[in-house]
């Protein structure tokens, strides 16, 4: 093989050798490490005789001479000029990736980047690129003095930077386009480079140079979402001086990196979303994860926060000048994830600068011509909207973090909601134009469009910010405060202590409070939009917690009630995920509330409705479990209460008089418990258990604890199986346990949802676990000998 690369006496005979050949020994040589390895090991006369026959457009002799002139002391502007041969025809199969239809995309070959790659391209631009960081480490440990201090520089990112040597803007961004285009066209190429832990932070240094920064934070971009293990950001040289060095349009693209860096890596199979899968995977990782460092890494960076909640509402007027957006579209040409997004806006702006123009009158030629360097209005709109987008994520993800309570006295010190207050109805619920910006391939409803997907994430947001925090509270303006406090005053109730201590200058402006518009929006929303789900999640969320009448009644008296009980009802909503937000927002809603009970009535007045609503409610009993605890529960409360108005609903109501019939309760228990096992508990679905616990704690607090297992075990032999409810009762228990009394695990939401304490809680369960078989509260009681099966491990199926 050396007397390949020489051109020696065995070349002659190698000139005979197949292009499979060639290509057979420069993969085994790249998998093993000896032997052939790279094309530049290969004479040129050999290189020149195959590549017509092997049809390699003379990529591999491009190679060989880009090799020559990439060494410390060679001529880089002949590195450039050898590139910009190379790169069209990369160019050309990357667009046609991103045009095809993927799946056919998937099937074809693009067989330039795959020889790019094969003859060690790939290796040789990422040398190219990090040879200023060798040298840098080089004179490092011949010279007493440091980087920063030979330059006269007050940043030790300059290190690292390439523009110190010969290696110029214009070639790192070929480099870069170039690697993106093979990563995008040849398989493994992108987990290659993922793989070079080096590579991979050296590529950070490139973006304190804003010429290069586009295309830097792209292939990292790629390069994260295929590594195996997540980056830690404190790896990262001088991450606070890199962040404080963006700007505001280099912030927003950097969170799309950022994003990849503090969520929590997806498993990629159902059963490994299990609490059984969970519990046991905690118990390995003793320590925080990757993520929950790398989110705490972030919030030590000063001003991070703040700079993401002035991105996150500034308004579209506000944003930088349009020479800066301008430079950054030029830049997307060569980048071929946001081309198709670049299509689209230029196709909107043509349409604004042809209606301008047919507009102007010939006295204004002038004005006229200056005019068409400033960007329309739409690409401003949809520019701001994708940055929005990256930054709401990366807020929405650190709100659901280990520091959330330090995010949250920031963001709302920042004002982040009245701030996105102000933009909800110009640019977060903006109604569409008549040329409203879609992707290539997908239409206005589709749910990839940055409108739709801005929605989603305002409203995934809001559902963060509100969940168990007295902080949501903000949400509403200082008239809306007000309205919750004369609520509690008419009840003669006590005012909520988070709304008495709410810092009035940090709530919405204006006429209407966000928690306001978005009702009036939700309540317009068509029946088959993607939007209801997170709408009713969204609003849910501000109930969730400790009940307050207040709350409930402020959203009462704005219709929402009847709103939800229309869809359920009336437009008899077929979506499962859209249910089960309605049926858990119906839940907190109604729960202890009398008037919503009387409300519902009102709404649900012939049997014809009640039925409809009741076979929506047993279609899935996963999805509407959290309504029945609700009725369940209010039932219990308002049975030991001797108020008239109390008295008078009870005995009107369809819904609580259904709920009092043993027989129903015990439908819904026996279902419950018989629709869930250990194995297949989710985060979804644990809400099943314990509402079957919440019937059987009720039960017990009223000594009815027997009655109720012996009418199980009775329910069984009606179905002709002693014991498999019971059996798989006792193990739902035995997990609740390991799950629930887990140290790290936080009992108050159990307590604030059931307003019963979580001692009692625990008793109930240790009751029903007792193994004293002549305990009249204990499961195995009723458990025939025979039948017996309640000692299994918990073990994956």
């Amino acid at each position: 093989m050396a007397a390949i690369a020489r051109g020696g006496p065995g070349a002659r005979g190698a000139r005979a050798a197949t292009t499979t050949n060639i290509v057979s020994q420069l993969r085994r040589g790249q998998l093993s490490g000896r032997g052939l390895t790279r094309g530049a090991q290969i004479t040129e006369a050999l290189l020149k005789e195959r590549d017509k026959q092997a049809k390699w457009n003379g990529i591999p002799l491009l190679l060989q001479k880009l090799y020559e002139h990439s060494h410390p002391n060679s001529d880089f502007s002949q590195c450039q000029s050898i590139l910009k041969e190379i790169s069209p025809l990369l160019s050309m199969e990357a667009m046609a990736y991103v045009t095809e239809d993927r799946k056919a995309a998937q099937e074809s070959t693009f067989p330039n980047t795959y020889t790019f790659d094969l003859f060690g391209g790939v290796d040789l631009l990422v040398e190219i690129l990090m040879r200023p960081t060798l040298i840098t480490q080089k004179k490092k440990q011949k010279s007493s003095l440091s980087p920063c201090e030979e330059r006269d520089c007050p940043g030790a990112l300059c290190a690292l930077q390439p523009g110190n040597f010969k290696v110029s803007d214009d070639l790192i961004k070929d480099c870069l386009s170039i690697l993106y285009n093979t990563c995008l066209c040849t398989e493994g190429v992108t987990r290659r480079l993922a793989e070079r832990n080096d590579f991979v932070l050296f590529l950070f240094t490139l973006m304190t140079n804003k010429k290069t920064f586009l295309q830097t934070a792209t292939l990292i971009e790629d390069i994260l979402g295929v590594k195996k293990e997540m980056i830690q950001l404190d790896d990262i040289p001088n991450l606070a001086s890199l962040v404080s060095s963006f700007d505001q349009q280099q912030l927003a693209n950097f969170c799309r990196i950022l994003a990849v860096t503090i969520s929590e890596l997806d498993t990629g199979s159902d059963d490994k979303h299990t609490l059984l899968a969970k519990n046991a995977q905690q118990k390995k990782n003793l320590g925080p994860s990757r993520a929950e460092i790398n989110q705490a890494t972030l919030l030590n960076i000063p001003g991070f926060i703040e700079r993401l909640c002035k991105l996150a509402t500034r308004k579209v007027s506000e944003t930088t000048g349009t020479s800066s957006f301008l430079q950054e579209l030029e830049e997307w040409y060569t980048w071929l994830d946001n081309a198709l997004v670049l299509d689209a806006l230029m196709r909107v702006a043509n349409e604004e600068a042809e209606q301008s123009s047919t507009e102007s009158s010939d006295e204004s030629g002038l004005a006229n011509s200056s005019t068409r360097t400033q960007l329309p209005q739409s690409m401003k709109i949809m520019h701001e909207i994708m940055y929005k987008l990256e930054v709401l994520y990366v807020l929405c993800v650190l709100l659901m973090g280990r520091q959330r309570n330090q995010v949250h006295k920031m963001i709302a010190e920042f004002r982040l909601i009245p701030g996105l207050n102000n933009l909800f109805d110009k640019l977060i619920w903006r109604k569409h134009s008549a040329s409203a910006l879609v992707l290539h391939g997908h239409n206005q409803n589709c749910d990839c469009s940055p409108d739709i997907t801005l929605k989603i994430q305002f409203l995934r947001l809001l559902q963060s910010f509100s969940d168990h925090h007295e902080n949501k509270y903000l949400l509403l303006n200082s008239q809306e405060l007000n309205e919750l406090s004369a609520i509690s005053h008419k009840a003669n109730i006590p005012e909520v202590d988070a709304v008495v201590n709410t810092d009035r200058s940090l709530v919405c402006d204006g006429k209407r409070g966000l928690l306001t518009r978005l009702l009036q929006v939700m309540k317009k929303e068509p029946a088959e939009s993607s939007f209801r789900f997170w709408q009713a999640r969204a609003v849910e969320s501000f109930l969730r917690g400790t009940t307050s009448y207040a709350d409930q009644m402020f959203l009462l008296k704005r219709g929402l009630l009847e709103h939800i009980l229309y869809c359920i009802v009336d437009s008899e909503c077929k979506s499962r995920d859209v249910l089960q937000s309605y049926f858990d927002l119906l839940g907190e809603l109604m729960k202890f509330n009398i008037d919503a009970f009387k409300r519902f009535n009102k709404y649900i007045n012939t049997d014809e409705k009640f039925q409809i609503f009741l076979n929506q409610i047993n279609s899935s009993l996963v999805d509407s479990n959290m309504l029945v605890r609700c009725i369940t529960l209010s039932l219990d409360r308002f049975e030991n209460q001797s108020d008239a108005k109390v008295a008078e609903v009870l005995s009107e109501c369809r819904l609580l008089s259904y709920m009092s019939q043993m027989s129903m309760r015990m439908s819904f228990l026996f279902r419950l418990i018989n629709i869930i096992h250990v194995q297949t508990l989710t985060q979804e679905n644990v809400s099943c258990l314990n509402t079957s616990l919440v019937i059987l704690m009720l039960a017990r607090r009223k000594e009815k604890l027997p009655f109720y297992l012996r009418t199980l075990q009775q329910m069984e032999y009606t179905e002709k199986y002693p014991g498999f409810i019971l059996n798989n009762f006792h193990s739902l228990l035995r997990f609740w346990q390991q799950h629930y009394l887990n140290k790290d695990k936080d009992s108050t939401c159990l307590e604030n949802s059931s307003c019963i304490s979580f001692t009692y809680w625990k008793e109930t369960v240790s009751i029903l676990l007792s193994p004293d078989r002549t305990s009249p509260c204990a499961i195995v009681s009723y458990i025939d000998e025979a039948y017996m099966d309640i000692d299994r491990d918990f073990v994956e199926e």
